[in-house]
């Protein structure tokens, strides 16, 4: 290997024909860089999907009721029923393993009918009565003042924090909005925040801007709804899952409500976790693709090689006799053929990743200068894992590519190979 004059025999050997070099090399250079593209491209899309997840607790599910469909201890079928603020503390005790257990409830909608109003300015957005925990629930900066704390809950105070949409829709550009007052169904409530948060799909969408926040506890008293949850988001510790754990959070509120226990129509249910689980699934099932389709086009470059190295045999069996009359091992014929093989696809190979690695360079470039927040692909890139992998299989394909015509090489005879012409 380390031989100057085996190198200068293998370059001789390889340019003597350089235009039949060239196209052997190109399969293995175009197999190579569809692998790393292909690779990169699933990434960039994973990036964009995950960035709608950012900073949202994925291990979370939410909870509301629905209408029993089973009769059970003298109730009937088809009945409706409430969650309670009780049910929330008996879930905490009865269910191991859960970070947080927010209530919440909600009032209008953006849809709904007009029921924010400041001044002479009136909007319609989604009132929650929620818990301080739920700022780690659901991805959301706060850009001025602060967030609900325990003692907004604890003294119910009519305190709120509004989104951005919510800011610009009830207030003059450069107006003071902290400390200042909004009025929800007819009660007054003092803007104590601002947040900014992204909409599931990712991007700053006015509609995410469009919430108010106000304690549960003044949530409640101020509209009439007693000890009433309408729904709740629930998240697992780190470590557990909420869809393993979901199943006893049903039957703590079955049985507190006189539900069926095989009734599963009565407990609606969204399960974060379940399809985060999916969406990873997804991509690993992208990446097995990519690498299964970029191996195949490799292995007929492979394959190309190794025809090459074969006519290169042929060609050569005339010096292959005298090499071997005069005393070359049957091992240094092979080691020749070898390095010529290994040298040539580790060269092609190198030239496909660093072709690769242009064209993601090139495409980053042109997504820096763009707005990605609102995109479904963000950074396409391959990490060193991937080179390395790259780089062991381009060895191996050297290898296999050159064990035939090494074998073949070595299986002439001197006195037959100096008879060749």
């Amino acid at each position: 290997m380390f031989s100057r004059d085996s190198w200068s025999e293998i370059l001789e050997a390889l340019s003597s024909n350089w235009f039949r070099t060239l196209l052997t090399a190109f399969g293995v250079l175009w197999g190579i860089f569809i692998l790393v593209i292909l690779l990169a491209a699933g990434n960039g899309l994973e990036n964009g999907v995950k960035q709608g997840f950012d900073g949202m607790a994925t291990n979370s599910m939410f909870m509301w009721t629905q209408t029993a469909s089973k009769p059970y201890k003298g109730l009937p079928k088809g009945r409706r029923y409430n969650f309670k603020i009780q049910d929330v503390e008996a879930i905490k005790q009865q269910v191991p393993n859960l970070r947080f257990v927010s209530p919440r409830n909600q009032l209008g909608g953006f849809r709904g009918s007009n029921n924010v109003v400041r001044g002479l300015k009136t909007g319609a957005y989604n009132v929650y009565g929620d818990y301080p925990e739920i700022i780690q629930q659901e991805p959301m900066d706060i850009i001025e003042g602060r967030f609900l704390n325990y003692s907004d809950i604890n003294d119910k105070r009519k305190v709120a924090v509004i989104g951005q949409a919510v800011k610009t829709g009830l207030y003059d550009p450069g107006e003071e909005v902290i400390g200042t007052y909004i009025k929800i169904n007819g009660v007054n409530f003092m803007v104590v925040g601002i947040y900014k948060k992204k909409s599931n799909g990712g991007g700053d969408a006015e509609e995410a801007q469009k919430e108010i926040y106000v304690p549960f506890t003044a949530f409640s008293q101020a509209f009439n709804m007693g000890d009433i949850v309408g729904w709740m988001a629930i998240t697992a510790q780190d470590g557990s899952s909420i869809t393993n754990l979901k199943e006893q959070v049903f039957d703590v509120v079955k049985a507190r409500h006189s539900i069926h226990p095989e009734d599963d129509r009565a407990v609606g249910n969204f399960d974060l976790y379940q399809e985060y689980s999916k969406i990873n699934g997804l991509f690993t099932a992208l990446n097995f693709v990519a690498y299964f389709v970029g191996v195949l086009v490799l292995l007929s470059g492979i394959i190309g090689i190794s025809n090459i190295m074969l006519i290169v045999v042929k060609e050569r069996t005339k010096e292959i006799g005298i090499r071997r009359a005069l005393g070359a091992t049957p091992w240094s014929i092979r080691a020749q053929v070898l390095l010529e093989s290994i040298f040539l696809t580790i060269i092609s190979g190198m030239a496909g990743i660093a072709l690769a690695s242009g064209v993601l360079v090139l495409v980053n470039s042109i997504l820096d200068g763009m707005d990605t927040s609102e995109m479904m692909f963000i950074n396409p890139s391959v990490n060193i894992g991937v080179v390395v992998i790259a780089l062991v299989i381009l060895i191996v394909s050297g290898l296999l590519a050159g064990l035939i015509p090494a074998q073949t090489a070595i299986k002439v005879k001197p006195v037959d190979a100096l008879r060749a012409e």
